[in-house]
Parts: structure tokens; sequence; C-alpha cells
């Protein structure tokens, strides 16, 4: 029997080896899952890391162009990470974790109809894609979201709660009292209690 498959999708500036850990901590209660934290196509820039899309220049007018011209090399990646896994056929065994420009590009997989998958838990994101919307509406997405980002504001994850839902996505929202831009321990055990229930 296949084993599940969870995909963690790192921020700006960072790498999978950031997120990696998480799959540390939630392999106790996903026994049966594989997790893997792989690397954003694009070098960062300014600095160490990788990038799903560069954000030199990104304005709320450009930023779903963006979106839209990083889809091929990042459906390539998820592609070959569900081939390995001998998953390309059951995306019902398979869910996306993001983190900020992570989340972006995961909420871009559900609404596109890209990706069905089981899951999609999007930490600190936004959503920035393209019309037309036409999302799995079996995937499940729990949103998480610090009530003070300074990076991407709390109303980013309220507002995609509210346009998701309304075109029958069946989301939750969870905006973390004094928490920034980062995945705090509160969130990461909210996320896993999600995780452990799509399988």
């Amino acid at each position: 029997m296949s084993r599940n498959l969870i995909i963690l999708l790192h921020g700006v500036g960072s790498s999978g080896a950031d997120l990696a850990p998480l799959g540390d901590l939630w392999r106790q209660k996903l026994p049966d899952t594989d997790f893997v934290a792989p690397d954003a196509p694009l070098a960062f820039g300014p600095g160490p890391g990788r990038q799903w899309f560069s954000i030199n220049g990104v304005t709320e007018a450009n930023r779903s162009q963006r979106v839209a011209a990083a889809r091929a090399d990042f459906d390539r990646l998820l592609g070959d990470l569900s081939a390995a896994a001998a998953l390309s056929d059951r995306l019902d065994r398979v869910a996306l974790v993001g983190f900020s420009q992570g989340s972006i590009m995961a909420l871009d997989a559900l609404v596109s109809g890209r990706w069905p998958v089981a899951g999609i838990l999007a930490f600190s994101g936004r959503l920035a894609s393209p019309l037309p919307w036409t999302p799995s509406l079996a995937t499940k997405l729990l949103l998480i979201h610090g009530s003070v980002d300074p990076v991407i504001p709390s109303r980013e994850s309220d507002a995609a709660r509210t346009l998701l839902s309304q075109a029958g996505v069946s989301v939750d929202l969870r905006i973390l009292p004094g928490v920034g831009h980062t995945i705090s321990g509160e969130g990461a055990a909210l996320g896993g209690d999600f995780l452990s229930g799509l399988f």
C-alpha cells in the first residue's frame, strides 16, 4: 500500500531545509506519511535561498501574472515528487503545506484546479491567483495567520477564506493573536491536527 505524501513549500529567501523540521514534528501523528521539502526553482537575487517567483518590483497589479508564470516549474516539481511516491494518479493521498510565498503557490494550485490534493495547509499566505478560479471542491483547506504579521497582513487570509468559501471550498481560518510572520508552536500543532485528519 502506498504511503501518503506531504509536500512542504517554503517562503522567499528560504529553502526546503528550513521547513523540513515540520515533518519531524508531525511524523508521530502521521506514521504512514512521507514528507518532502523541495527547494523552489529560482535563486533569490538579493541573498541566499530560493523563491517560487521573483519579488523584485512585484506589485498588487502584477503579482497574479508572476504566480501564473511560475506554474510550469511548480507543476514540474510537484509532478516529479508525486511520481517518485507512486501517487501521480492518487492525489487524494497528497497534501501541500505552504508558508508565505509557498502558501501563495499552494493556494494557486488549488484555485486553478491543477492539483486536486486531499488538503492544503497555508501559513501566512494570500490568494494572488489570476481568474478564472476552478478549485477542486474535494480539497480541504486550513489557513493559519498571525494577527501581527508585518509582511503579509492577516486580512489576506481572511479575504481568501471569504472568496474560497463563496467558491465552494471547504475552508477554515485560524488567526493567532500576537503572532508575526512565522509558524508558531500553536500554529504547527493546529496544522498537525488538520493534516492527520486528511488521510
